[in-house]
């Protein structure tokens, strides 16, 4: 690979990895006859899998192969944030029957399968009839001082809790972009190791984006909020949008930020791609 092709920033000292280990860039866009080929070499033995189409906050820097998937938002009439999970059905895939969440939105197929990746796909929360309500709750150990301060673990994620979203800031990049959150989803009363982790922002750009008339957008977020499951499809380490002031060495002050292998998302750039989804294990 010639050097001007090196997706880590050169501050970081840092090579790629050989795409043996980060997977192939062919796995990265949509229907390539490579992805096809691996698939059909390589068909899944336990529930679902495959390829799929999804939509995530496009990776601009760094290692990691692709998008981490966007999760759909709802807001209830509390103001409460739930993320959108498909009623499970049953389907026939390879000449069996499986249990999946599927559903149309925007246009498009969304299914859980966007999250079966990284171990998620062996994680409860993943399961289609899981018994989750899916309400998006505050997770510990947050690196933003307004949740430390102002909200508990555990906590439902609220609309008035994003009030001060157009001008809040931290020192670290510009103020006024958005106000971000980490939280969890499907993961009541599971193990740490089954948490599935999400990076939430409320931001007056992706209301703009919303309101231009996209339907996925339109579709998949609400008064501003975007969600993605926070896993860089890198190595599954656990980024964070303005939690590092030294993301700014990497150009990513504004960015949704991996310090592990440096990774780069940008939460203003939602993108449709394709890969091979794990399968989950054995039903």
């Amino acid at each position: 690979m010639a050097e001007a092709d090196d997706k880590y920033p050169e501050e970081s000292g840092r090579r790629r990895f050989v795409k043996g280990v980060v997977g192939s860039a062919a796995l990265t866009g949509v229907g390539t006859a490579a992805a096809a080929s691996i698939n059909s070499a390589t068909a899944p033995t336990g529930a679902g899998g495959g390829i799929i189409q999804y939509f995530g906050v496009e990776n601009v820097a760094g290692p990691a192969p692709r998008a981490m998937p966007q999760i759909p938002i709802e807001i209830d009439d509390e103001g409460f944030l739930k993320g959108v999970w498909p009623e499970p059905q049953t389907v026939t895939e390879q000449g069996r029957e499986i249990i999946v969440a599927e559903t149309q939105l925007g246009g498009i197929t969304y299914s859980s399968e966007w999250f079966q990746y990284c171990g998620v796909q062996t994680y409860p929360g993943v399961e289609p009839d899981a018994d989750q309500d899916n309400f998006f709750r505050y997770s510990g150990s947050a690196p933003y001082e307004w949740q430390q301060e102002e909200v508990e673990p555990g906590d439902r994620v609220n609309v008035e809790d994003f009030s001060d979203y157009e001008t809040w800031g931290n020192g670290i990049g510009e103020d006024g972009l958005g106000k971000p959150a980490l939280a969890t989803w499907r993961s009541q009363d599971v193990p740490a190791s089954g948490t599935m982790p999400v990076q939430i922002l409320r931001s007056p750009r992706i209301q703009r984006m919303a309101d231009k008339g996209d339907q996925w957008l339109s579709a998949s977020t609400e008064e501003g909020f975007l969600a993605n499951l926070n896993k860089c499809t890198h190595f599954c380490c656990v980024p964070g949008f303005k939690t590092l002031p030294d993301s700014s060495k990497f150009g990513a002050e504004n960015e949704i930020y991996c310090q592990c292998h440096q990774s780069v998302y940008d939460p203003f750039s939602i993108v449709q791609l394709s890969f091979v989804a794990l399968p989950r294990p054995e039903e």
